[in-house]
């Protein structure tokens, strides 16, 4: 028998496939369509901080709240159930339509704001908390310090708040990535996801306007979360999920020998449709299947920099490989 279970947070999957945040899961067909396809679990449809301010800013800039500093209190405490009572409603309604895990996502750029929110979400029952912190490095004035102590202080303020298990979805812009993860395990988070794809603008030339990018990941791109995967693997104890290019289930086999717990699945799906889960599912089986493999610990992390004969294949001398042609 092979087993494509894995722990995940703290969670039970029958197997590594989680679906990530996107519109596939914002409802509650989508998230039985990805049940119904073999997934392991479901990142609900991220909750963005601006969905909540935008509206409560223009409100609270209109001139008479000057005379009524009450009213704006009220307003923004309105605002505010408003958007999570929607939102609790769909992690209700998913928990009561599938018996896979469901984690809420907040798309999130300050500590302040959230904490409401997510102790509703956990009332709500959702398993665990996704953060998807997104904090572009534009201000010249930011020293790189400021931008890592407010990822760490989100992390923190929200774990003061909430038992859910809590994971982080990252961006790859930092300095030294794992001395910001191991800041933020410190702070008490119980898995990262690597990584958060950000929006890609193109221009186009002709209306001389910035438009959306591609907005699916390709193949190609595995490559920097497989990295990361390896390196950190073995040598920190969040678990760590990976995210974005993995369209097919020898990209999950890649991420699990390189130590995933998870892999996050998206573009795959918008371009292949909810069959793609099952077909991954079973080229991991017959892979498995044909190394006498069991089950996913047999061969999660074998990879990894810490366990891998060539751990320089992580670091610099592909990089010369590539360049001089030394083989």
């Amino acid at each position: 028998m092979i087993d494509l279970s894995t722990q995940y947070l703290g969670l039970s999957l029958k197997n590594p496939i989680i679906v990530s945040s996107s519109s596939l899961t914002n409802n509650v067909n989508g998230i039985i369509s990805c049940a119904n396809s073999g997934a392991g679990a479901v990142v609900l449809k991220s909750l963005f901080e601006e969905q909540i301010t935008s509206e409560l800013e223009s409100i609270e800039q209109d001139p008479s709240m000057d005379d009524h500093p009450e009213a704006a209190d009220y307003v923004r405490k309105l605002g505010m159930d408003f958007q999570s009572d929607t939102y609790l409603q769909l992690i209700e309604q998913a928990k009561k339509s599938v018996d896979i895990p469901i984690i809420a996502s907040l798309n999130c750029i300050s500590h302040e704001k959230w904490l409401d929110f997510a102790k509703q979400i956990e009332e709500a029952g959702a398993d665990a908390l996704e953060l998807n912190i997104a904090i572009m490095p534009k201000d010249f004035d930011a020293l790189s310090e400021e931008i890592e102590d407010l990822v760490v202080a989100i992390a923190k303020n929200v774990r003061s708040k909430i038992d859910l298990p809590i994971t982080i979805k990252l961006g790859p812009y930092f300095t030294s990535l794992p001395r910001i993860v191991q800041r933020l395990q410190d702070a008490g988070i119980n898995g990262l996801v690597l990584f958060n794809r950000f929006y890609r603008p193109d221009v186009d030339i002709e209306k001389l306007e910035i438009v959306p990018g591609y907005r699916y990941s390709s193949p190609e791109e595995i490559s920097l979360s497989l990295r990361w995967i390896g390196i950190l693997s073995r040598k920190v104890k969040v678990d760590l999920a990976s995210s974005t290019g993995i369209y097919d289930g020898t990209g999950i086999i890649k991420q699990i020998l390189a130590g995933a717990k998870a892999t996050q699945v998206c573009s795959t799906v918008y371009v292949n449709g909810f069959k793609q889960i099952g077909i991954m599912l079973e080229r991991v089986r017959f892979w498995m299947q044909t190394r006498g493999y069991e089950s996913l610990d047999d061969f999660r992390g074998i990879l990894s920099h810490k366990t891998t004969q060539k751990p320089a294949y992580y670091e610099r001398l592909q990089y010369i490989k590539a360049l001089v042609g030394i083989e």
